[in-house]
């Protein structure tokens, strides 16, 4: 007998009719004679709906009470799901984060698992009971209630498979992980299998499909990840450490591209260690997120130094810069798409920058800025280049 954790996301659970085809697939998967424990993320847009009713209170939210209130749309998931799987014939019941003792650390909002109790969940389970639990939500060490942001639910099945040393499977919209965002490209093409490192790097690049905490932690504790449609029978994508023995021939997985982010330029700034240092502190202090950085060679000990940041950032990123240099050395670039390339292939693979880059030059593609890891290339081009960058990567690489 298999121990499965599944997870569904809260398109899955939308309206009563989903839950109940929910309920239908959690009671065939108990029926082939495995033990199942479900995490539920809340019902369609419940959450946005609950944010938009704090915010006719206030503003900014108190984040405990914020916490607090999300909280309670996975928990009506959780008991609307048990309730329906009941009425179908098989035992279950619910849990919040706080009955299984599933303990967080850090701020509201974004809290961190630090462990959970899984003994409630055993007992359950060896009563032949099915047990749904409200994801995306904690109790820190005073006893309040948190949550893990956006996405957090695949976390908590995560965390919920390490745990039971259980298969973990996550069911979304999607039938699967592909190498580029299949609503937004034609010919984008499904994974079998994806890597740890790659699935992270697509994540952190926008890819949104999973939590980037959830991946992390199955790599971590070498978990692996089936994701797949939630009302289907297709094969989906299982999230894996891969060891292909040919990875030459598959130097590129995935594409993520991102319009999210501004291009700042500080022109002409003295080329002083302490200074930079200072500068990317303060920024850091305000939790804004640095990507991109690159930085002239000095000319008269003075350097332009370049970065990128999220849009909703750029306010408050320029009030910092205004202590370190004078807004007209200060250029901005809104019209920048974050292009990246990834492949664990690229470990052994050489050559792909310098293709991937004369394929960007043949056909009129500018390169603004560029970072690289050991498995990515990302660079920054015109957004109205994006669609051709694509196109041309998909073409003149293998999949």
């Amino acid at each position: 007998m298999s121990l499965i954790v599944q997870k569904y996301g809260g398109s899955s659970l939308a309206t009563i009719d989903k839950i109940k085809k929910v309920a239908e697939n959690i009671i065939n998967k108990k029926e082939e004679g495995n033990n199942v424990v479900v995490v539920v993320s809340a019902m369609g847009d419940t959450t946005d709906g609950l944010i938009n009713l704090a915010k006719k209170i206030s503003d900014e939210p108190d984040k405990r009470e914020l916490d607090g209130l999300l909280s309670t749309g996975e928990m009506a998931s959780a008991s609307l799901l048990a309730m329906a799987i009941k009425e179908m014939g098989c035992d279950a019941i619910s849990y919040t984060a706080y009955q299984i003792g599933m303990r967080t650390i850090g701020d509201y909002g974004k809290c961190l698992i630090e462990d959970l109790d899984d003994r409630r969940i055993n007992r359950s389970l060896r009563k032949d009971k099915i047990v749904v639990i409200a994801g995306f939500q904690g109790i820190n060490s005073i006893g309040d209630i948190t949550t893990l942001g956006r996405g957090g639910a695949d976390t908590t099945a995560v965390a919920i498979a390490v745990k039971l040393n259980a298969i973990c499977e996550i069911y979304t919209y999607a039938d699967g992980i592909y190498n580029i965002d299949p609503r937004e490209y034609d010919g984008a093409k499904k994974l079998e299998e994806i890597d740890y490192e790659e699935m992270l790097e697509l994540t952190s690049l926008g890819a949104e499909l999973l939590h980037l905490r959830a991946i992390e932690l199955a790599q971590k504790y070498k978990v692996p990840i089936h994701v797949g449609l939630s009302f289907g029978n297709v094969e989906g994508t299982i999230i894996r450490e891969v060891n292909t023995m040919n990875m030459e021939s598959k130097p590129v997985t995935g594409i993520a591209t991102s319009d999210e982010d501004v291009a700042v330029t500080i022109k002409d700034i003295y080329s002083d260690i302490n200074i930079l240092s200072n500068l990317f502190e303060a920024l850091a202090s305000k939790k804004i997120s640095i990507d991109m950085i690159s930085q002239t060679a000095p000319i008269d000990g003075k350097v332009n130094v370049s970065f990128t940041i999220p849009k909703e950032s750029l306010g408050e990123c320029l009030n910092i810069i205004d202590d370190f240099a004078e807004r007209e050395n200060v250029y901005v670039d809104k019209d920048i798409d974050k292009f990246s390339v990834v492949g664990i292939g690229m470990k052994t693979s050489s050559g792909v920058a310098a293709k991937m880059f004369k394929l960007f030059s043949d056909n009129g593609i500018e390169v603004k800025m560029i970072t690289t890891s050991q498995i990515r290339i990302t660079c920054a081009i015109k957004q109205s280049d994006k669609q051709k960058a694509v196109e041309l990567v998909i073409k003149n690489f293998r999949h």
